[in-house]
């Protein structure tokens, strides 16, 4: 069973939520989050890889609760299957509350990555070094 009250993976990502990256209520936009969700993806497929990558599918994501302006927002990634070409990462955004130790966990999702060849094509996924 997954433990809910911290962070499952690596740390990939951690940046910060500014007020270009939110609506007028002060909450973060989603597709911000999703977007740094998709780099840290792509960082540690990549370094699985050994080589170029790219999003191949995201599966259902669900926001738990809102990221603020001033939250630093902490992305957690776990290669949690090799294919012959696809890498799936569960992935996971946690807000650390501003000028606060508070963890809150924002979303979950899984992601699909294909490793690419020099001409853009599938490649197999070397094995783990």
């Amino acid at each position: 069973m997954m433990d809910m009250t911290k962070p499952n993976g690596d740390l990939t990502l951690r940046t910060l939520a500014m007020p270009a990256d939110a609506n007028a209520a002060g909450d973060i936009f989603g597709g911000w989050v999703m977007a740094q969700m998709d780099l840290s993806c792509g960082i540690r497929a990549a370094e699985r890889a050994r080589g170029r990558v790219v999003t191949a599918a995201v599966k259902e994501m669900a926001f738990e609760m809102p990221v603020k302006i001033g939250d630093t927002l902490c992305i957690y990634t776990d290669v949690v299957k090799v294919g012959r070409t696809s890498m799936t990462l569960k992935v996971e955004a946690w807000a650390q509350r501003y000028l606060s130790d508070r963890m809150d966990k924002v979303t979950d999702a899984l992601f699909v990555m294909v490793a690419l060849d020099e001409n853009g094509h599938p490649k197999p996924v070397p094995p783990e070094a």
